[in-house]
């Protein structure tokens, strides 16, 4: 199938009501971005692996699609049909509660639905001519060179620890897909960690990361100066709206004003959630419990810096900082 192509590319939304094709959009933040997207007046197709949950969908407001994101054929057939004039990609296997096994069928998953789903739904977003691809990055590999805050200028850890390797890669490929593309605008969103209803970190009785913080499994490693940028999931959700309609080719950071290390942000979550202090472990011991990767995240991470998103966006925060959210954000 040939696609429209250049000759019917429109480079910027204008506030123009859209029909915009949402991948993963049953997500935590996917379904952030389904009650935002149908409150401006725009028409969403959304998909699911699940059938079950076509139903909350449609409750949204979203029209449910059911596609297996790494079936090409199954995502050319659905965009095809919905003709939409953006994507937004939102697909990970990121969701449920925390076990060290399934985390790792999860990660893996998900570095599928970053190389083998983004080229699926590029090509399928070229056939039928958008004029905008929204994709959801992260922000957790800035690279660990150039102070404890990056801007949308710092690049993704070029040699991180061979046991995040292979999602490091797959972060860079789906960036570099993304934001390559010269027939519509390429967008990626580097978030920061989601937090809120739906989310890990939340007060629901599910939520993995929230109780291993009541369980104090989730201890402060070595100093705990690896400095974090967190976002309450409505303001990613605001965030990514706003991409949608006024977004620009390149890269966006998303996160709230207080990049933190997690020596700080970490005892006011467990206060928040009423557990005890998180404990502390020598970073020798997690590394050899838990591999390089999370010793990494937990000393030497850097946050990310959103002024170019406020700036260009006109994106504002409801939660500017990790320290109101927690207290009135979490439920």
């Amino acid at each position: 199938m040939e696609g429209r192509g250049v000759s019917s590319y429109v480079s910027t939304t204008n506030g123009d009501l859209m029909k915009i094709f949402l991948a993963g959009a049953s997500g935590a933040i996917g379904s952030q971005i389904v009650v935002q997207l149908v409150a401006r007046g725009h028409e969403v197709v959304g998909t699911t692996r699940s059938a079950t949950k076509t139903g909350a969908l449609r409750v949204l407001g979203a029209e449910p699609v059911v596609v297996d994101a790494l079936d090409p054929e199954s995502v050319a057939d659905a965009v095809v049909k919905a003709e939409p004039e953006v994507i937004v990609h939102q697909l990970t296997a990121l969701s449920g509660p925390i076990n060290f096994r399934q985390y790792k069928l999860m990660a893996a998953a998900t570095n599928r639905l970053r190389t083998e789903g983004t080229d699926h739904l590029l090509a399928a977003a070229r056939d039928v001519g958008v004029r905008r691809f929204v994709a959801q990055s992260n922000a957790q590999w800035m690279e660990r060179t150039g102070g404890p805050v990056a801007d949308e200028n710092g690049r993704i850890e070029p040699n991180p620890p061979a046991d995040a390797a292979e999602a490091v890669a797959a972060l860079s490929y789906l960036e570099n897909s993304v934001t390559g593309i010269t027939w519509a605008e390429g967008i990626a969103l580097r978030y920061g960690g989601f937090y809120g209803p739906g989310t890990s970190i939340s007060t629901a009785p599910d939520a993995g990361m929230a109780e291993q913080v009541r369980k104090r499994k989730s201890p402060i490693v070595g100093d705990g100066g690896g400095v974090l940028s967190l976002v309450h999931i409505t303001d990613a959700a605001s965030a990514t709206v706003a991409a949608v309609e006024r977004g620009r080719a390149g890269i966006y950071h998303v996160a709230d004003d207080e990049p933190a290390p997690v020596r700080d942000w970490l005892p006011d979550l467990a206060r928040a959630l009423g557990a005890k202090p998180p404990r502390r472990v020598p970073a020798w011991l997690v590394r050899a419990l838990a591999g390089k990767a999370a010793v990494d995240m937990m000393t030497r991470a850097r946050g990310i810096s959103s002024e170019k998103t406020k700036r260009e966006l006109g994106w504002t925060l409801q939660y500017p900082s990790w320290r109101t959210g927690f207290t009135t954000g979490l439920r």
